[in-house]
């Protein structure tokens, strides 16, 4: 996550079993927010503040604010792709996808 309200980089590909870690490089508060349908339907939700639906992200967007210099980490299990998104910035285009 950096400055410019964009992840780096916006995709990647990984193989099953792969933990992803999102680091804010920015000053910026930002989230990592799974859009719950664009997850493969048995696929675990994601989002940073540990929330099970994106509307209880939505709802508690605060919650889920990760600092300057922190991070938040998921495993990814379930093959398919996943789109997530900052909630703060969507608005932006702060959105991203992994491939797995």
């Amino acid at each position: 996550m950096n400055d410019q309200l964009a992840y780096e980089p916006k995709s990647i590909s990984v193989a099953p079993g792969t933990t992803v870690t999102w680091t804010n490089d920015s000053d910026v508060d930002h989230t990592v927010t799974a859009y719950e349908d664009g997850i493969p339907s048995n696929a675990e939700y994601f989002a940073s503040g540990g929330f099970t639906s994106e509307q209880a992200a939505r709802n508690d967007m605060g919650g889920g604010l990760i600092a300057a210099g922190d991070r938040f980490k998921h495993t990814f299990e379930v093959t398919g792709t996943y789109e997530y998104f900052c909630i703060p910035h969507e608005g932006s285009g702060m959105t991203g996808a992994v491939q797995v």
